[in-house]
């Protein structure tokens, strides 16, 4: 019975810690809308920012990375920097 508790529970952590892992996407920018908090890839994904989001220049066509996770439906960025 311990060892089942044990392999559940292992198995709990793994699954959940698996959610919160960031992913990274790169591309180049198809809109910016800095009211509404989100970035649009050309590839027509479209990422909601952070609230203390500082804009470093984000202009239509330029490259960037962006590190991002799922929260819902919504691709939640948590950095987004200019790739050259």
């Amino acid at each position: 019975m311990y060892r089942f508790i044990v392999s559940a529970a292992l198995a709990a952590v793994v699954a959940s810690s698996s959610l919160a892992f960031a992913d990274q996407s790169s591309g180049r920018i198809k809109a910016f809308d800095a009211k509404a908090m989100t970035l649009t890839l050309q590839d027509g994904t479209t990422y909601t920012l952070p609230k203390d989001f500082k804009d470093p220049g984000l202009a239509t066509g330029e490259r960037v990375q962006i590190t991002w996770s799922m929260q819902g439906p919504e691709y939640m960025a948590s950095s987004v920097t200019m790739i050259q």
